[in-house]
């Protein structure tokens, strides 16, 4: 029989809600328990017990009905003969499609591939727009579940805990409700570092043992200075969860006996102005720590939650963090956006603080409105239910949210797109800062912008929200495709004739169905960025060419189209590699030197035609014995040059010389000499130089004042 029967349930309801349907909470109760019989859990209990304590977690958040019947009914579609028609004969329309929506989450896997992943939480963001309700039960069911794991095999516990660590503790979390969200990390933490979680335990015990009962004294020390203020309040405090102190010893990377923060205080008072005469007299008695203080009354997060934090130097030097609010504020701090549909005296409790859900929803779902692909919604999602937030001013006065850590980039991009992409520069507290600067709480801030401007790559390094990345990365691309395709045309083309063929739009549109890809275009967009080589394009149209090229072609053999007794150089000007269009050029007792086509040296040779000789090079596999310089401006910093030297190593490019062209206090100019396969080997290199963030600026070096 389940542990909790229906009159207790009812009872539990009634503390909140006199008014309750009781017949209606006694038919799902019936009807559930009737649907679950002869089902059992993994610990051998009839299955009904767990929708029974899912109901009861949702009591103490003092939830409406159909919230509770549905948590009672919420297994019913998925693990009996219930059906949907049923429910909404027997429980109306409301409860049915409550029921419903919980089922589809159910079904959801979302600790699947990333992809998979991502389209799930699209569906979960779904059903939280249609009814946050749905959420509230599915929280309250992964809740009952994590303290009732023990009792399934360890690979599912594991993987029960990281879902739950990744995905719906941090969403607790973003909705407002810090209780559920502590508990669901300590139990997975249980679950994925049992003994990092037991060495936590053993400590405060010592601790405990050492300096005795810490919150008990720090408690009756804050009473006291209340009292003396003479501000009525309740004080409670406690030690922050285990997995909370980890958390807080690999952040601070300090070790438990350096870390002072571990207890908290909450101090509940009867009004708003008591809550800065708390924080007053507070602060009279105990040093405040620089930094530390939030006043999230006057600047609420978007799930409603308002307090004040601050953390003080308490009894013996030891850090505590307290936090002062009224009781409907605290209300709400533990309920979240639950608050909304909250009773008190069987009437919805009318919350100034509570949250509108669907306002909450609306900026919740506003940031992932603009994601393109899976990566940037699961990026958008995590970052979202993560963040905290910081509050700043626009020059008009007017309050901007931004996630914590968000630099004047990110806020300019929360103003407008339009700003953003033409920001080159900020103001905050009308001091003009570097782009990258993190913003805190109550600066005001100015953003500078110049037409003709554009995204950077290196802005993705430092914007923190979901909505400036996704812009930026639009813009890039939307900047780089024209290039990137203008570039791929040209090594398809010199791909294509090492084997003897062209690169017609035909062949491209061919090779993109073999390659999956959507047009001939995207092929050759694809090539000039790097993600595709064009040997898998060749290989795509004709795979006995692509894989019998022979051997290496020598340097005596690499050009074509001189006479026997003529040796070919290569000019020092332009330094032409295998791939690209060249032409010959006879020197009086030097031979001939082979040009690029666009060198700018073969200016000065136009009228003298009778010098050029029509060369090619020849079609196959060239050793990497073709010297070219580049041109690379880095940052001035630790171990950037190392990197750029591995980069290129990576590339399977071998550096033959290098020397400083200029060197400034935050950058170096470098000449890179580096030899080369052929053009699309130099291509590879110099892409994967240009995507590293240090890297400032690179482009080929030609000095026509070289000997040709």
């Amino acid at each position: 029989m389940p542990k909790i029967d229906v009159e207790d349930l009812i009872s539990l309801v009634r503390n909140y809600n006199p008014k309750t349907n009781e017949d209606l909470i006694r038919l799902a109760y019936d009807y559930g328990e009737r649907m679950h019989d002869g089902q059992f859990r993994q610990s051998g209990e009839p299955y009904f017990t767990h929708p029974v304590a899912v109901a009861a977690i949702l009591t103490e958040m003092r939830l409406d009905d159909a919230t509770i019947i549905t948590a009672l009914l919420h297994d019913t579609i998925e693990d009996t003969k219930s059906t949907y028609g049923e429910l909404v004969d027997l429980f109306g329309k409301d409860v049915a499609e409550l029921v419903d929506g919980v089922t589809k989450l159910t079904n959801l896997q979302l600790s699947s591939t990333e992809t998979k992943q991502a389209e799930n939480f699209r569906k979960l963001f779904m059903a939280m727009s249609k009814d946050l309700r749905v959420i509230l039960v599915k929280l309250a069911d992964r809740l009952h579940n994590m303290r009732t794991i023990k009792s399934m095999r360890a690979e599912k516990q594991a993987q029960k805990a990281r879902e739950t660590m990744d995905i719906y503790a941090p969403l607790a979390g973003r909705m407002g409700m810090q209780w559920m969200r502590e508990e669901l990390e300590d139990l997975a933490f249980r679950v994925l570092n049992p003994e990092g979680r037991n060495s936590i335990i053993r400590r405060f015990i010592n601790l405990q043992k050492e300096t005795g009962d810490v919150v008990g004294k720090i408690t009756q020390d804050i009473r006291h200075e209340l009292e003396e203020a003479e501000i009525d309040a309740d004080v409670f405090g406690r030690a922050k969860k285990p997995y909370g102190i980890w958390r807080k010893m690999r952040e601070k990377q300090q070790g438990f006996s350096r870390l002072s923060d571990i207890y908290g205080f909450r101090v509940i008072t009867k009004n708003e102005s008591d809550c800065y005469r708390v924080l007053g007299a507070i602060h009279s008695r105990w040093r405040a720590v620089p930094g530390r203080f939030k006043d999230y009354i006057s600047q609420p997060k978007t799930n409603g939650y308002r307090s004040i934090h601050t953390t003080v130097s308490g009894r013996d030097g030891k850090r505590v963090e307290v936090q002062i609010r009224t009781r409907q504020m605290h209300e709400v701090a533990e309920a979240g956006v639950a608050a909304h549909w909250s009773y008190r005296d069987g009437v919805r409790a009318e919350n100034p603080f509570a949250v509108d859900p669907a306002k909450w929803l609306a900026t919740l779902n506003e940031s992932f409105a603009n994601a393109e692909d899976h990566d940037e919604f699961l990026e958008h999602v995590k970052l979202e239910m993560y963040s905290d937030q910081v509050f700043c001013f626009t020059p008009k006065g007017d309050v901007i949210k931004l996630p914590k850590g968000a630099t004047p980039l990110d806020y300019a991009y929360s103003i407008h797109t339009r700003i953003g992409d033409s920001c080159v520069g900020a103001k905050v507290d009308g001091i003009r800062v570097p782009l990258w600067t993190r913003l805190k709480n109550g600066q005001s801030i100015e953003i500078i912008t110049a037409e003709g401007q554009r995204p950077q790559p290196t802005w993705l390094d430092i914007v923190v929200t979901g909505r400036a990345k996704a812009a930026i990365r639009r813009s890039l691309r939307e900047e780089d495709r024209e290039r990137f395709i203008k570039l791929g045309r040209e090594l398809a083309r010199v791909a294509f004739e090492h084997v003897g063929k062209k690169a017609t739009d035909k062949a491209l549109r061919t090779a993109a169905k073999t390659l999956g890809l959507s047009s001939g275009t995207e092929v050759l967009a694809r090539l000039g960025s790097a993600e595709l080589r064009a040997a898998q394009v060749v290989e795509a149209l004709y795979p006995d060419l692509a894989t019998s090229q022979g051997d290496e072609i020598t340097a005596e053999r690499a050009v074509v189209g001189l006479d026997s007794d003529k040796q070919a150089n290569r000019a020092q000007c332009c330094q032409p590699v295998p791939g690209e269009r060249i032409v010959g050029i006879t020197y009086p007792g030097r031979g001939v030197m082979v040009h690029a086509i666009d060198c700018p040296a073969l200016a000065e040779l136009e009228d003298e035609t009778d010098r050029w000789i029509d060369v090619h090079w020849h079609s196959g596999k060239h050793p990497a014995i073709y010297n070219v310089t580049v041109n690379v401006t880095i940052r001035n910093d630790a171990g950037v040059l190392g990197r750029i030297c591995t980069l290129i190593g990576e590339q399977k490019a071998n550096i033959s010389d290098m020397h400083f062209a200029d060197r400034k206090s935050d950058f170096f100019r470098l000449l890179i000499d580096i030899d080369m396969r052929d053009v699309e080997h130099l291509h590879m290199v110099m892409t994967a130089l240009e995507a590293d963030t240090d890297v400032a600026a690179i482009d080929r070096f030609r000095d026509v004042t070289r000997q040709p």
